[in-house]
């Protein structure tokens, strides 16, 4: 039975597909109309020669043959020169399409809101590459489909003048083919888009793996992992040999088809000729063409295959083009520098989770239970709409809710807790747009200036992909650099030192109040000496606020905070 979800993504992909079309008319019209020249030359090759033998087993005078001759070369010329240009004006509109929805692919993968659609990262990435690619090739696909219909009807025109059931022969014939491959080509279409599921699948497994490389091999998961993926990818190499088996079936059947049918009209031509009722001329002609008409007749049997594959194709792009959005934000701005405020939310483990952080104060909260942390730090970033929890939350005074994602982000930034590193250098890393005023400041305040001095390129030293060649502690403290070089109004960061040793995180806690002093600053931690650098502590056990004030009055006065958060 097919699903909503389905019905909704075979036609969004059918719209992609008509806006494929339309975007590049001009080109596919210059395209089919060059290669139909170039169909019709191949065509008229095997004619001309027919029509020389006829006249030269006439007596032609020898004039006449060097007209023949020299029309032979104008088409030679044709067909050279419209299979250049056609093919480099279809090749062109194919590759800058194919352009187009790799970029529209990613950018819906980038908006600030992300798409209510069940999809890895790892499947976005094979969306926006090859699927983009294949649905593009329908800019190319119709083109060489109408210039090889072209071709057979040429074809099928030039035997009937020679004998009607020549012409009939082709005409049925190839009807017959194409009614036959266009049924084969819809199994195509379903296997082909069962190995794209899969083989996304397989990457993003890939993705999550190397992601978690460094945790696996600690704990020992990595032959699990192993085998884990292994299976994906097995189910992927067996729907892709299920996929090679259909083609082959498909495409041996095509041959076979075109083959029995280019046999069949040189047979008959043969008897014809044999009977006297074609000349040695149209022999000649009908021989030529039934080998001609072998190459039209792949292209034409090959267009359904193609054309099921750029739908199944459109139709998995669909699912992220037309995906709505998680949450519908709002158009509004927060006023700069303003509070951070939490109101009664519940969400998951929060319940009722009710604080204020005052502009420009510096507060900690010290989380008992790690989950209620991620939770809290998922609603400030806006991963979680405010549509999915109880409660409100308020930057500069006005609700999330009417906000929108951009502005959020603009004056507040929550620092992911497993910040990604990005192959290029620190600098680059550091900062990405290469508009921050307070790089030297960042990198001071984070405790960053050993990796720095360390290397004679400085900030330009070179960074692997998801800095393999940092250590965990420098990886995080490259990714706290960043998010203080972003010199937010509001920074809210979680456990930006878990792997620091004591000494740098006392430093990195000093340096860091220092520069985000007059700015409002959140930081998610258990570390003692974030803790004793904040202005406040407030103190989350069981999803609500526990107890507040400074570290060292809680250290005093809170036995549970004081056997939670000491070493």
């Amino acid at each position: 039975m097919t699903t909503p979800d389905v019905q909704r993504s075979r036609r969004a992909g059918s719209d992609i597909l008509r806006t494929a079309i339309r975007r590049n008319v001009g080109a596919m019209v210059w395209g089919t109309v060059l290669m139909g020249l170039y169909q019709a030359g191949e065509t008229a090759f095997p004619i001309a020669l027919g029509m020389i033998v006829d006249h030269t087993m006439s007596g032609g005078s020898p004039g006449a043959l060097a007209l023949a001759i020299a029309a032979l070369a104008v088409i030679i010329t044709t067909v050279s020169l419209s299979w250049r240009f056609g093919m480099r004006i279809l090749q062109k509109a194919n590759t800058t399409e194919a352009h187009r929805w790799r970029v529209r692919v990613a950018s819906c993968g980038l908006q600030p809101v992300a798409r209510d659609v069940d999809l890895k990262s790892g499947e976005v990435l094979t969306i926006a590459t090859e699927d983009a690619d294949q649905t593009a090739d329908i800019v190319e696909v119709v083109p060489m489909l109408i210039s090889s219909s072209v071709a057979l009807v040429v074809a099928a025109v030039a035997l009937g003048l020679a004998d009607f059931r020549l012409g009939l022969l082709v005409m049925v014939g190839t009807a017959l083919i194409l009614s036959t491959l266009s049924v084969m080509s819809k199994r195509i279409g379903s296997s082909t888009q069962e190995q794209q599921a899969r083989v996304a699948r397989a990457g993003a497994k890939v993705a999550d793996l190397i992601t978690g490389l460094r945790p696996l091999h600690g704990f020992g998961g990595n032959h699990a992992a192993f085998r884990s993926y292994r299976k994906v990818s097995t189910e992927a190499k067996e729907q892709s040999i299920t996929v090679a088996r259909v083609n082959g079936v498909y495409t041996g059947t095509a041959l076979g088809l075109n083959a029995t049918l280019a046999a069949s009209v040189t047979l008959t031509a043969g008897w014809l000729a044999f009977e006297g009722q074609i000349s040695i001329g149209e022999l000649v002609m009908a021989v030529g063409l039934a080998q001609f008409i072998m190459e039209p007749l792949r292209l034409f049997s090959d267009m359904p295959k193609y054309v099921m594959m750029a739908r199944a194709s459109a139709e998995r792009m669909a699912l992220v083009l037309s995906a709505p959005p998680v949450a519908a934000p709002g158009t509004a701005r927060p006023a700069p520098g303003g509070d951070l405020e939490v109101d009664c939310v519940r969400y998951e483990s929060l319940q009722g989770l009710k604080f204020r952080v005052p502009a420009g104060q510096f507060t900690a909260i010290a989380v008992y239970q790690p989950r209620a942390a991620a939770e809290l730090a998922s609603i400030l970033a806006v991963n979680v709409p405010p549509t999915a929890y109880d409660g409100t939350v308020r930057l500069g005074g006005r609700d999330l809710a009417e906000l929108s994602v951009e502005a959020v982000r603009e004056l507040m930034l929550v620092n992911p807790y497993d910040g990604e590193i990005f192959a290029g250098t620190l600098r680059t890393n550091i900062d990405p747009s290469g508009t921050s005023r307070t790089v030297p400041e960042a990198v001071e305040a984070s405790m960053l200036t050993d990796v720095v001095a360390l290397h004679r390129q400085g900030l330009d030293y070179e960074v692997r992909d998801r800095g393999s060649n940092l250590s965990g502690g420098q990886r995080q403290r490259l990714s706290l650099a960043r998010a203080l070089a972003a010199d937010s109004d509001v920074l809210v960061l979680r456990d930006p030192t878990t792997a620091v040793d004591a000494v740098t995180e006392q430093l990195v806690a000093r340096k860091m109040a220092e520069l985000r002093r007059g700015r409002t600053t959140v930081v998610i931690t258990s570390s003692p000496a974030l803790l004793d650098a904040a202005d406040r502590v407030l103190v989350l056990d069981d999803g609500v606020v526990a107890a507040e004030g400074t570290h060292r009055h809680l250290l005093a006065t809170d036995a549970a905070y004081c056997a939670a958060v000491t070493r």
